[in-house]
């Protein structure tokens, strides 16, 4: 499996990123990293069949929490998760762009990183409740995530985050994905990255509609301390602190 890019420095320009998904309010680690029963015909469902084992021995993410193949490909699989992009549908699915198919979160990711595109998540209030799961933000990188875009931020996963190199970002008060009228059909520029040098930048998000349109949105960098903000320089705590030793 590829782990798109992985230690690389995160606090890096990019432009063209999709949205994986358009999600809500009170968005918990389940919802992002399940524990829950593996579905047969799910990303990590296909895979275990791969190997020969038989469905009623897939037992769930939370006993098989050892295998980064069953994790990410369990990222976002809560069988609850609405996606604003696949409206209708419960589950880990998305939409594709520009083709328009809907498929599952994981085979979207995996085809992005292919396209070499890197992707946001963009969520509403208190992104990241509940349980301190470690997996829900390991699954997010792992996917080629770059940048978390939400409302507002549980404390320990906006951590999490920070320390596997993604950016948590967060929208003006009263600004959501609704009042942006997003549908997941847009691009995403984010400029200026490098010269980030002060916890709680602001920046700009660059929204670009199918229809041309282009709309620049303000965001706070919720890196709250300079270590963070060295941290994610490295691509993460872990590229960090070998870095480190190294030198």
């Amino acid at each position: 499996m590829s782990e798109p890019g992985l230690l690389e420095s995160s606090v890096r320009s990019f432009a063209g990123a999709r949205a994986l998904a358009i999600l809500g309010d009170s968005i918990t680690t389940d919802h992002i990293s399940p524990i829950g029963h593996i579905a047969t015909d799910s990303p990590a469902g296909r895979y275990l069949r791969s190997l020969g084992i038989a469905p009623k021995d897939f037992n769930n993410y939370g006993a098989r929490r050892m295998n980064h193949e069953v994790m990410v490909r369990g990222g976002f699989a809560n069988q609850r998760l609405r996606n604003a992009m696949a409206p209708g549908v419960e589950g880990g699915i998305t939409v594709h762009q520009p083709s328009g198919e809907r498929m599952a979160i994981y085979d979207a990711a995996m085809r992005y990183a292919r396209e070499g595109l890197p992707l946001f998540v963009i969520a509403g209030e208190e992104y990241g409740t509940g349980s301190a799961r470690d997996w829900a933000a390991k699954a997010t990188r792992l996917l080629g995530v770059r940048t978390v875009v939400a409302a507002s931020f549980e404390r320990i996963h906006r951590s999490n985050l920070v320390g596997m190199g993604v950016l948590p970002c967060q929208l003006p008060s009263g600004v959501t994905a609704a009042t942006l009228e997003l549908d997941g059909s847009e691009t995403f520029d984010l400029d200026g990255l490098e010269k980030v040098s002060n916890a709680g930048s602001a920046i700009a998000l660059r929204v670009k509609r199918a229809d041309g349109r282009t709309q620049v949105v303000p965001l706070t960098l919720r890196l709250d301390t300079p270590v963070e903000i060295a941290y994610c320089r490295a691509g993460g705590i872990m590229p960090y602190m070998l870095g480190t030793v190294l030198a």
